[in-house]
């Protein structure tokens, strides 16, 4: 039996375990946000980045990738390389996922998705919402391991536009991000 995981994330560009096959698509009832902090690869301890989680959205539409693994050893691959890499996602639930929007059936159901919960017991690096603004100025400013934490949020707005998938979150902080980057290269160009 094949195990399928979603992404939403990094994992959209990123996967780091062999797959057999990636679809597009989507989950239902969920938005992607920007409420998780991440200390371990886009932040640190002392300033944490900020990567997507889901929160339920009656009616919305998260679009992403759902990847296929039928191998025994790559299925226990990608899981070790998830639990790692997601330890800081609390929860995993299992959803139906679409490939069409005028399907009312599932393309698959089950697909494994983690997902950073907002309950402060269980995850103590959620964030939660900010303002925009906010939430773009801790992205500039943030950096861990894995690089800026803006790189993440340039992949993801990329990786969303080159699926053809449009999501107004990612796009309107990716351009207060791009604004408050301009401004400081213009404030540091003119002190030059």
């Amino acid at each position: 039996m094949a195990m399928w995981v979603f992404g939403y994330g990094s994992l959209i560009w990123k996967t780091g375990f062999p797959f057999d096959d990636r679809l597009p698509g989507f989950i239902k009832n969920y938005r992607r946000v920007f409420h998780q902090g991440s200390t371990d690869h886009r932040g640190t301890p002392e300033f944490p980045g900020r990567t997507v989680t889901l929160e339920p959205a009656p009616g919305e539409l998260c679009w992403g990738v759902a990847y296929k693994i039928t191998k025994e050893e790559d299925k226990r691959d990608a899981l070790l390389h998830l639990e790692v890499r997601e330890k800081q996602y609390d929860q995993k639930e299992y959803l139906d996922f679409f490939t069409n929007l005028n399907d009312s059936e599932a393309a698959v159901s089950g697909v494994m998705v983690y997902i950073a919960s907002p309950d402060k017991k269980s995850n103590n690096n959620y964030l939660g919402p900010a303002s925009l603004e906010d939430i773009a100025k801790q992205i500039v400013k943030a950096k861990g391991p894995s690089g800026p934490n803006r790189d993440y949020l340039f992949g993801l707005e990329e990786a969303l536009v080159q699926l053809g998938f449009k999501d107004k979150h990612v796009t309107d902080l990716a351009t207060h991000v791009r604004l408050i980057l301009s401004e400081t290269q213009d404030a540091a160009t003119k002190d030059v």
